[in-house]
């Protein structure tokens, strides 16, 4: 049987005889699995060897069965499967394969690797013979082997296939020529669109035409895709990018582009290193970034500007944003465009074609200094990107001579025909530089020969000088390492992981299915990759120089069981956003999490001060570059009339988002301790930088308002001095007034009018709605917490010394509590780094006590070095010390509780008082929403508002998780005086129909007295002439007494006696 499967099949087979007794007794069986468990498992492992694949057509892509494979001196072949399949069993070694059957030109492949231990993937493309053969002679054609990417050599022969002999099963190596392309001329824009939409339409199984955006002139920007699924990004198959005509008048790129279309398309299927090519890269080929410019621009043009701009005048290769200055003019629609389908695509290398010069020029190509021509800016993948370079020049012998134009630019030298950008001449806002910086991509910029725009007949000699060299620029994608990110548990791919090398200060994240891509020279690297949710993982992997080395990650999540506790209470559903924070929060909080989202982030190696006239540019810049996710806010102006900024970071800056917690970074309240500042400054340009390439800061800055105000005391900046460590030179402001001694939110404690530095801040602080606050100072190393006031007790100390001690434990130094400044006295030891202000320094009139008592915002001070002023080289240490601390902070502030408080309706309250233990109290604001910053614990709140009924409930607040939102219902206060509605109404009445009862008995007895009163006047009346008579002749009295009797009707005696007399 053994024999049979060998011979007439593709199987290979051996017979194993598995013990001396052919039928043991039953108790002996355990023994004889133990003896061949691991043998019978080792060879199902071996079927995992040597090389397999596919056979496809070259034109329909359909697979192709019963294809006979062919390994140069072996005399066994075997066929292809159903489905195109294949599978041929080889010991580690070198091997020459041919794929072959009826009707189609055969292909080999030459040099073979086969590893131990692993199949090599091995594809074949078999083009459909073009005419009959005869006899026994075989079309065929060899290629170089997909693992190490030699050159074909190349002969001026062109579109020729020689024929050779196949004698057994021996087949000679045949020479095959490509098919160059056949004209060669200047495209204007209507000629190179109907070129790039004939080869789309001739070659639809392996192009894709689209456009990326609309120049300034309304002309599409197009972009040819080159791959065997062009339309889809394929897993674990990397992206690469050419860009020509940039500069509209260097041309000779957008025609060296259009030739490679060509030359891609025509060659794949015959052969072997396009067709591996275009198999494993996804090739995408922009012919003209400035079609624009291209149709000002004049045939013969030596060294001229002429269309060199796009239509609005401005150089494209100086509008993109730069790491190192800012770039004021606007962003051109190209450069948009550009930038958009960038970040869109999971880019590796790149190309950037240029012309007037001839040598290949790699990052960076700007720097601080801005010294022209002498000055190497060194990224922190150098050595990868000569490697790049060289691969290039090597293949163009004229750039490679480093003497590239001797007639016009005789002194200029490039050893190997490569430069660094900046050693050669500074270019701001250049788009290699912003590949580099803010994508996956390694860029360079290739200047492809002397004169910007030559004649046509010139153009088959660039052809013949670069064609060589571009394809060997493509296989440079497939170098370094290349792996998968997938979760443990699911085997799911994890997007926007983060893979970071030990030693190199530039990081990649992985595409939107878990694949990734780093570039590398050839040697030893600890490779780690890190996600949010998710356990770091580090492996050691070598790497050599002619194929990618795959290093795979399974990364487990952290635990959310494991020192974790939980937040009680009503709670809201919590949406996929609000989980995933959840998920970041806990990853951060643990310990090493905070050290790895350090590691995992972009950084600048270089810091200098920014003085005070220079702080409006350095924020400017950040908005301009960043403009979605910041803002500048004027807060007021100091005496000397310099606007005192906050710069706002955020991913929704132009809409206020009560439900986002604002935490508020201030610095320079004394102008002679410059740290914070500059500090600050790095902090907002590493979050802006960091947006949308590290996904932990990316979502921090998505929830949280951040607010940054880099210096309150910019005149007392001005006077400082630099390498001054105790000088008091700058501390106050113009007006001699130290600011932090200056806020008094009692006016019968001020003296005088508070500065206008001082108000700018109070309005801030009073109309902001922060939740936590954190202010740099210099001259100690210490965090400290309110008061700064003398006060006998503090009634949330324990969340205010809790938030200090986070700082100052995410600090390098600060934790170790030693506070001793030989500079300016200070000694002992403090138990974490942290003390109350007061302890300190006690005075009154502090931002800090401020910020707590009427802007309700818990703030700590954080002191970051003895001395006030130190040299600029000491910046760097300083952001190294602070960085993990400041982006702590961001991930405190998520924290304690928070909460939305509505009535019944659903209509947000607001100024409702939430009292936290009986003591603590904050208010609700815009929209009902709530947060406070709390000690890990456990508490009662209390929701207490006028007309409704007071709320209560219970929560845990645990030092590893996000504050889950919490939602308190109101229902309307029914109690009157305390009591229940219902028996107060009730009371109510009662009282009022006994006041009604005793109202008409008062009035029935007042009635009937009022009658008998009545009955006594009328007698009178009967009798008036006889009481006249009375009375003239009794009277004695005045006028005045005659009339007083004769109303007199106040005792019933008189009017008895009237009676009497008349009768």
């Amino acid at each position: 049987m053994q024999d049979y499967n060998y011979v007439y099949g593709n199987c290979l087979e051996i017979t194993m005889e598995l013990s001396c007794c052919k039928y043991p007794p039953a108790s002996e069986l355990h023994k004889e699995w133990d003896l061949n468990r691991e043998s019978l498992l080792a060879y199902i492992e071996a079927v995992h060897m040597g090389v397999r694949g596919f056979v496809k057509d070259v034109v329909s892509g359909a697979v192709l069965s019963n294809v006979s494979i062919v390994v140069a001196g072996n005399r066994h072949n075997l066929t292809t499967a159903k489905y195109g399949d294949y599978y041929r069993l080889l010991l580690p070694g070198t091997y020459n394969i041919t794929a072959v059957t009826p009707g189609y030109l055969p292909m080999t492949i030459n040099s073979v690797q086969v590893a131990e231990g692993i199949a090599t993937e091995l594809n074949f493309t078999l083009s459909p013979m073009a005419g009959e053969t005869t006899g026994d002679t075989t079309l065929a054609t060899t290629s170089e082997p997909s693992t190490s990417h030699p050159a074909t050599t190349v002969s001026s022969t062109l579109n020729k296939t020689q024929v050779v002999f196949t004698e057994g099963n021996k087949i000679n190596p045949p020479v095959h020529q490509p098919i160059q392309p056949k004209e060669f001329r200047h495209h204007d824009f209507a000629d190179m669109e109907l070129f790039l939409r004939k080869y789309n339409s001739e070659f639809s199984s392996i192009t894709h035409l689209h456009s990326i955006g609309r120049s300034v002139k309304d002309r599409e920007l197009y972009v040819m895709i080159i791959s065997d699924n062009p339309k889809v990004h394929e897993h674990g198959e990397p992206e690469f990018k050419y860009v020509g005509n940039m500069h509209g008048n260097e041309v000779v790129g957008r025609e060296l582009l259009l030739n490679l279309i060509e030359y891609l398309c025509r060659n794949y299927g015959t052969d072997s290193e396009v067709t591996w090519l275009v198999n494993n890269t996804r090739i995408h080929i922009m012919p003209s970034m400035n079609p624009d410019g291209y149709e000002e621009a004049t045939e013969g043009d030596v060294k001229g500007y002429k269309g060199r701009n796009n239509s609005n005048k401005f150089d494209l290769n100086r509008n993109f944003p730069d790491q190192f200055v800012t770039i004021t003019d606007p962003r051109q629609p190209e450069t948009q465009a550009v930038m958009e389908w960038v970040k869109s695509t999971p880019f590796v290398l790149s190309a950037n074609l240029h012309g007037g010069s001839l040598v290949v020029n790699y990052p960076f190509d700007d720097d601080k200094e801005r010294i022209r021509g002498s000055h190497y800016s060194k990224s922190p993948d150098d050595e990868v990107f000569k490697q790049v370079s060289r691969a290039y020049s090597e293949e163009n012998p004229l750039m490679h001579n480093g003497h590239p134009c001797e007639n016009l630019y005789p002194q200029e030298y490039f050893q190997d025909g490569i430069t660094n950008g900046a050693e050669w001449y500074t270019v701001p806002g250049g788009m290699q530089d912003w590949n580099y910086v803010n994508t996956n991509c390694f860029e360079v910029t290739i200047e492809l020969g002397c004169i910007k725009y030559p004649w046509a007949n010139d153009l088959p000699k660039y052809w013949e000088q670069n064609w060589r060299a571009l394809l060997k620029f493509i296989q440079q994608v497939h170098t370094g390492v290349k792996g998968t990110v997938t979760d443990f548990r699911d085997g799911s791919g994890i997007p926007n992981a983060t893979i970071s090398l030990k030693g190199i200060n530039h990081n990649i994240t992985t595409a939107q299915t878990g694949d990734y891509w780093r570039l590398l020279v050839p040697g030893t690297y600890s490779v780690t990759a890190t996600a949010p949710g998710y356990k770091p993982v580090s492996i050691y992997a070598t790497v050599s120089k002619d194929h990618a080395e795959v290093v795979d990650f399974r990364l487990a999540r952290f635990d959310s069981d494991n020192n974790v506790q939980t937040t009680s209470g009503p709670k809201t559903t919590q949406n996929p956003s609000e989980k995933e924070l959840q998920v970041l929060i806990s990853e951060l909080s643990v310990d090493g999490g905070l050290e790895q989202l350090v590691m995992s982030t972009a950084s600048d190696n270089s810091l200098h001060y920014i003085g005070s006239n220079d702080l409006f540019n350095y924020l400017r810049g950040l908005t301009l570059n960043f403009s979605n996710i910041t803002k500048l806010h004027s807060l007021g102006q100091s005496v000397e009339f310099r606007t005192i900024w906050a710069l706002e970071i955020t991913n929704n800056p132009e809409e206020a988002e009560p439900s986002k917690p604002k935490v508020r970074f201030v610095a320079g309240i004394h102008g002679n301790a410059p740290v914070g500042t500059d500090l600050l400054l790095e902090f907002a340009a590493f979050l802006c930088i960091n947006y949308h390439k590290n996904p932990a800061i990316t979502k921090l800055i998505n929830e949280t308002r951040i607010f940054i105000v880099p210096s309150v005391n910019p005149d007392g900046r001005e006077q400082a001095q630099e390498k001054q460590c105790t000088s008091s030179q700058g501390l106050t402001n113009s007006n001699d007034i130290d600011l932090d001694s200056d806020f008094f939110g009692n006016e019968s404690h001020r003296m005088g009018e508070p500065q206008p530095e001082t108000r700018a801040m109070m309005n801030f602080i009073q109309n902001g709605d922060f939740t936590l606050s954190v202010t740099l100072d210099g001259g100690a190393l210490v965090v400290t917490y309110p008061y700064d006031k003398p006060v006998q007790t503090v009634e949330n100390e324990g969340t205010l010394k809790y938030l200090a001690k986070v700082y100052a434990k995410n600090h390098q130094k600060m934790h170790l509590g030693d506070i001793a400044c030989s500079n300016n006295e200070q000694k002992g030891n403090v138990p974490g780094g942290v003390m109350r202000a007061a302890v300190k320094q006690s005075h009154t009139g502090s931002m800090k006590d401020f910020s707590m008592d009427l802007g309700h915002c818990p703030e700590i001070t954080v002191y970051t070095g003895c001395c006030l002023f130190p040299p600029a080289d000491q910046l760097v240490t300083l952001w190294a010390e602070n960085k993990k601390a400041l982006l702590s902070m961001l991930v405190e502030v998520h924290k304690g509780v928070r909460g939305l408080v509505k009535d019944k309706s659903g209509k947000p309250v607001v100024g409702v008082s939430i009292v936290l233990n009986r003591r603590m109290k904050v208010f609700t604001s815009k929209g009902g929403y709530f947060h406070v910053l709390l000690a890990p614990g456990n508490y009662s709140i209390e929701a207490i508002a006028d007309g409704y009924q007071k709320q209560q409930l219970k929560v845990e607040v645990s030092p590893y998780e996000a504050a889950s939102s919490i939602v308190i219902e109101f229902d309307l206060d029914r109690s009157i005086f305390g009591l229940p509605r219902e028996f107060v109404v009730a009371c109510a009445a009662a009282a009022m129909t006994a006041l009604v009862i005793t109202a008409c008995i008062i009035w029935c007895v007042c009635a009937a007295k009022s009658n008998h009163q009545k009955d006594g006047f009328h007698r009178l009346r009967q009798h008036r002439d006889e009481y006249d008579d009375e009375v003239r002749l009794n009277s004695m009295g005045s006028k005045k007494s005659l009339l007083a009797n004769e109303f007199q009707d106040e005792s019933e005696s008189e009017e008895e006696t009237l009676y009497a007399n008349k009768i």
